[in-house]
């Protein structure tokens, strides 16, 4: 998904729940504070959406502009209404978000996530597509590997489950190392 993909998918949530302002969650906010990222950043032809202030709407995202839509036959990408419970994410994301707004939106507002918290959601997910787009962020050099370590004290979780995920943070930078890919430590 491009950047202009994501901008018209803001635009069209807009015109189906009459709101203003949209928080994006998953892989394609990295558009937010990357609008240029390299390809295989790009390979997600959705973007998880829900309205701010009306997430109950975001069912009137999924059957309007979904997957398996008019919409989505017609440009090949989509907007899945999710809901905020959907990521787990690390206190204080919300000042971090990073907002889209265009002539492209129609002026409406996304607000995408910090790339650190995007990676911290994933990597506490843990599925295989979120390792593979975690090590790739600390591949490219988006996320600092010592930044993602510290920020797991952050997470809404009991200390066992910041333990594991610390432990897997490094477990990938070490996979990546092991690859060849120079990864900081700092």
């Amino acid at each position: 998904m491009e950047r202009e993909e994501l901008e018209h998918l803001i635009r069209a949530s807009a015109e189906v729940t009459h709101e203003y302002e949209f928080i994006i969650i998953g892989s394609q906010s990295i558009l937010g504070s990357i609008p240029n990222p390299p390809e295989e950043f790009k390979a997600s032809m959705e973007a998880d959406i829900y309205p701010l202030h009306a997430p109950e709407k975001a069912d009137l995202i999924d059957a309007a502009i979904g997957e398996g839509s008019n919409f989505h036959d017609t440009f090949r990408y989509y907007a899945q209404g999710v809901g905020p419970d959907t990521p787990t994410l690390p206190a204080g994301w919300q000042n971090r978000l990073h907002r889209i707004q265009s002539p492209n939106t129609d002026l409406k507002i996304g607000y995408c996530l910090d790339v650190l918290d995007l990676f911290l959601a994933k990597a506490f997910a843990n599925r295989d597509k979120d390792r593979e787009f975690d090590m790739a962020l600390l591949q490219h050099g988006f996320v600092n590997l010592v930044q993602a370590v510290d920020m797991v004290a952050q997470m809404p979780v009991d200390d066992t489950k910041k333990r594991d995920l610390r432990a897997r943070i490094r477990r990938w930078s070490k996979m990546l190392k092991d690859r060849g890919y120079n990864v900081p430590d700092a």
